[in-house]
């Protein structure tokens, strides 16, 4: 069976622009072209859109897939057999969160009555989520699988006011480091103060807290390009600044 681009895109439920762009970035070439100058799609590009299309729906970029789907050792079997495992724990977590909701609408309603440790369940669960997928390999390099399943545990256990507190806390810390820059000294009061706020932010999540670990998160935060501009939206020097400030607070000053 062949397919024209039209005619793949209907049935891949993607647009003809997306397959042409995908053919321009050389992830998906047609199999020819043919004397109309029309693309032509065969039953091997049919399963590679396949593949593109499941890890962009786990959210990989196209660079990685590419890459991915382009190795020597890449597999369509496992592919498939990580796809399916990837997928049922993604509807895994939207099924806690589906269920959340209607326990809400139940409690809303008068059917049922809700704990506060109910209704922030499912929405904790995504923030583990998103956390996983956006830092996840390099904390788990950096402080190992056994912290940050602890630390996961201890979000999943926050209660509502602990939930609150933290995002309050994490206000703090940026407005007290934003008046502490002013200062340009990482040593003066509002700096270390900033550094103790952070301290206190961060154990809401540890399950137990170290100067080493304090001061390795620091370091990441400016070598880390994302976490960089995190706090740099505070000031283009923030991340830096608050590196500084906290191996002064932790007395690791020069070890990192």
């Amino acid at each position: 069976m062949e397919y024209t681009v039209q005619k793949l895109a209907q049935l891949a439920g993607v647009s003809t622009r997306t397959l042409r762009y995908y053919d321009e970035i050389g992830i998906l070439k047609p199999a020819r072209t043919n004397s109309s100058g029309y693309r032509i799609y065969g039953q091997q590009e049919v399963d590679r859109l396949q593949h593109i299309l499941f890890y962009r729906e786990l959210g990989v970029s196209l660079d990685q897939i590419k890459k991915l789907i382009s190795a020597p050792a890449f597999d369509a079997a496992d592919a498939l057999k990580e796809h399916r495992g990837k997928l049922l724990e993604k509807r895994k977590k939207l099924d806690l969160l589906i269920a959340n909701v209607e326990k809400t609408i139940a409690s809303a309603e008068g059917r049922t009555t809700m704990s506060d440790k109910e209704k922030f369940e499912g929405f904790k669960k995504k923030m583990i989520e998103e956390n996983e997928k956006k830092y996840g390999k390099e904390i788990r390099e950096k402080y190992g699988d056994e912290t940050v399943e602890k630390s996961n545990a201890k979000v999943m256990n926050m209660t509502q006011e602990e939930h609150e507190a933290i995002a309050q806390l994490a206000e703090k810390v940026n407005s007290t480091l934003a008046e502490a820059i002013q200062s340009g000294d990482p040593a003066g009061e509002l700096a270390q103060k900033a550094a103790d706020l952070h301290k206190q932010w961060i154990t809401f999540y540890w399950s137990e807290y170290s100067k080493e670990a304090h001061a390795g998160l620091a370091e990441m935060y400016v070598s880390d390009e994302r976490f960089k501009a995190y706090y740099d939206k505070i000031h283009p020097n923030a991340a830096e600044f608050l590196r500084e400030a906290i191996l002064m607070y932790t007395g690791l000053k020069g070890e990192y």
